[in-house]
């Protein structure tokens, strides 16, 4: 059959066979370890951001334990018997505050699966100035107990007299 063809002929069939076994070879061979290739730079990337990601978290992780570590010998280097409230009372006394205490309400909670127990205190001054305030937020906030304001409100009280009502919502963490 191939004999009766004249040799343009022949020269077509030979370029259709032979595009013909490049496209079977391109298609079996040549696509599928391209597709597989890529895929394996995609999981490359993916578990590189995995590890990124664990990288990170693993700082993160060791950050909080070292600062975990911190409170706990901030913790056991309290006085035996430490109280929010009487720490607060000590304090009021020596900035000269404790006339303007209103009120002082003391609250713990327990903290699920931890062995800390919240212990909160709100209290409320009255008819206090700034000056005043001041030096007793200092002394709170540069404790070495672990003691901090987790919420204050200031009204201003009367008009133009300097002196204002705070409510206090201080707090710290007991073992």
């Amino acid at each position: 059959m191939l004999s009766k063809l004249s040799k343009r002929e022949k020269y077509a069939v030979f370029v259709a066979g032979l595009f013909v076994c490049l496209f079977v070879v391109a298609r079996l061979i040549v696509i599928p370890f391209m597709e597989k290739k890529d895929r394996l730079e995609r999981a490359v990337q993916a578990k590189t951001k995995t590890l990124n990601e664990m990288i990170a978290l693993k700082a993160e992780y060791d950050g909080l334990k070292i600062e975990s570590e911190l409170s706990e010998n901030r913790f056991a280097k309290r006085k035996k018997g430490f109280t929010l409230f009487s720490f607060l009372d000590k304090l009021a006394g020596e900035t000269g505050i404790k006339e303007n205490i209103k009120y002082m309400k003391p609250s713990k909670s327990d903290k699920k699966d931890s062995k800390f127990k919240r212990s909160q205190v709100e209290m409320k001054l009255r008819g206090i100035n700034m000056k005043e305030l001041t030096p007793y937020l200092h002394k709170i906030e540069t404790s070495k107990n672990s003691v901090f304001i987790r919420k204050i409100s200031i009204r201003k009280k009367g008009k133009g007299e300097g002196f204002i009502d705070v409510i206090l919502q201080i707090e710290t963490f007991e073992i």
